[in-house]
């Protein structure tokens, strides 16, 4: 059974991201059973490990910033993504007691699942990696293999495993706008008209009725029980927030 959850903190676009973190920490220590998350986002630049380590980092923050969007460190791998108010952020925590022999198999489990929701909606869903994209990688979900609109990573800890990513429902032309400077910053190279959402598709495409197929599919691949994340997880949340938001540069 998985724990299905749609709770987010608008207030607050950090805290998600440490909510993750502490979740998955839970499910690690047995404290929690596996849970998945779906949720509006707000502004965010997710930077990852590699980002960080770029010379081009601090002014990379600078231009997230500069345009409204909050610089986080990302829980997953993977480089800088864009998340605003037509994306979907998901999170998946998963018991495992040898996460990383089951990491190939949750990608293509995290992939198939996002297609088929893709698929169902009228989406010609494609999985791979499409030439030029931000953050690439071979689980992508695409439109058509031309515009990419679901990224997915992978963080491992003892005991669990965390799949993360955004869904790209509306305004990819935003995405390519704020990830230029930032992706020019970090000495990264892409190609903006990559940068899809499934509303190209169907106008009538929307964040409930995409959350809506994800969640079908998931029924499908297992039971689900909705529910509310447990105030502590949140708490605990809070104390990890700083280590995810970049501090000013």
């Amino acid at each position: 059974m998985i724990r299905l959850v749609n709770d987010f903190h608008p207030e607050d676009p950090g805290l998600d991201t440490a909510v993750s973190h502490a979740l998955l920490r839970a499910v690690a220590a047995g404290r929690i059973g596996e849970t998945f998350r779906i949720h509006p986002t707000t502004r965010v630049l997710a930077f990852g490990a590699r980002d960080r380590s770029a010379p081009g980092y601090a002014a990379a923050v600078r231009a997230a910033r500069d345009r409204g969007y909050l610089p986080l460190v990302r829980l997953a791998g993977g480089r800088a993504a864009a998340f605003h108010e037509g994306t979907l952020a998901f999170s998946w925590a998963i018991p495992s007691p040898e996460p990383r022999t089951g990491i190939t198999e949750r990608f293509e489990t995290i992939s198939a699942l996002m297609a088929g929701a893709f698929t169902d909606l009228g989406v010609d869903a494609r999985v791979g990696e499409v030439p030029g994209e931000y953050c690439p990688g071979s689980y992508s979900v695409s439109i058509g293999g031309t515009a990419k609109v679901m990224g997915v990573g992978q963080r491992l800890v003892g005991g669990a495993a965390h799949v993360g990513g955004v869904i790209v429902v509306d305004g990819g032309h935003r995405i390519a706008e704020v990830l230029g400077p930032i992706y020019e910053a970090l000495g990264l190279s892409w190609d903006p008209t990559t940068s899809g959402d499934l509303a190209d598709v169907h106008e009538q495409i929307s964040l409930k009725s995409v959350t809506d197929a994800v969640i079908a599919r998931l029924s499908a691949h297992d039971t689900l029980e909705a529910s509310s994340l447990p105030g502590w997880i949140v708490d605990e949340g809070r104390q990890l927030v700083a280590a995810h938001v970049a501090p000013a540069a």
